[in-house]
């Protein structure tokens, strides 16, 4: 049994900003908008509420660019922006989480089976001191039920029938005629099962801002006490570009340690 531990949620790279965490541990989860707007996904930019204030998604930022190494110059401002469907994956509620990352996500991914973990994390800043550094957090996890792949190679109605299991799914959500959106690349689906879920509040620190030993520049890194408890053995410890982790940490170890969503001890944000 294992532990992946992914990176997701809206941030400086696709939304332009990060989510809240406030002072008293509670945050919100926000997920990055879509890359297009052939999506059956009925939640926008506009209509994501967040969960303790009364705010939107829209709220974060003032423009947005779908795709920015594609279409860097198309950027979307008021109701434009507004409209614009979100990626919403992982979907907390549906349990389903979706993958085409290459740098360790889909390798790590779809080597899981029923019973491991995947955990999420996103950056967050806190709003009640504007002079703090922003940290990336974990979110939550979902227990896994099962896990497939679909690569560029496998048959149409192969596909299709994947897509229809998991049809809660984002990527399910902008397939056309069987195919995912990025056919060119091969895309785990994994859908969960309980425990897991959305964390109410506290969500566990996994970084440090430091200035590693032979650099002259402070980045973000792993924490070590992270590293060592969960036993990560595959990522590296520099968290620039969100690495997928791997944990040698067992699914019923990690659980024990990190609670069940809403219960789950309180790190300190």
């Amino acid at each position: 049994m294992t532990v992946v531990l992914a990176g997701v949620g809206a941030d400086t790279t696709n939304l332009g900003a990060l989510a809240p965490l406030y002072a008293d541990g509670r945050f919100e989860y926000v997920p990055i908008p879509e890359k297009t707007d052939e999506t059956s996904e009925s939640a926008t930019l506009g209509s994501w509420s967040f969960r303790y204030r009364d705010r939107r998604a829209a709220d974060l930022t003032t423009r947005i660019t779908p795709q920015p190494v594609q279409e860097a110059s198309r950027t979307l401002t008021g109701e434009d922006l507004a409209a614009w469907p979100l990626h919403h994956d992982p979907n907390f509620t549906a349990l389903t989480y979706g993958e085409h990352r290459s740098s360790g996500y889909v390798s790590r991914l779809r080597e899981l089976e029923e019973g491991d973990v995947v955990g999420f994390y996103a950056g967050l800043r806190r709003v009640d001191d504007p002079d703090s550094r922003a940290h990336r957090y974990v979110i939550g996890y979902f227990t896994v039920d099962r896990v497939d792949v679909i690569s560029p190679e496998t048959p149409p109605e192969q596909a299709s029938e994947m897509l229809e299991v998991h049809s809660e799914n984002a990527h399910a959500k902008r397939a056309r005629d069987g195919r995912p959106y990025l056919a060119q690349k091969s895309i785990v689906l994994i859908d969960g099962q309980e425990p897991g879920g959305l964390f109410e509040r506290d969500p566990i620190r996994l970084s440090d801002y430091r200035v590693a030993p032979g650099n002259e520049r402070a980045q973000y890194y792993l924490r070590d006490e992270i590293r060592d408890d969960w036993q990560v053995v595959a990522g590296g410890s520099n968290m620039m570009y969100k690495p997928a982790y791997r944990c040698a940490l067992g699914g019923d170890e990690f659980r024990a340690r990190v609670g069940e969503p809403g219960n789950h001890p309180d790190t300190g944000p």
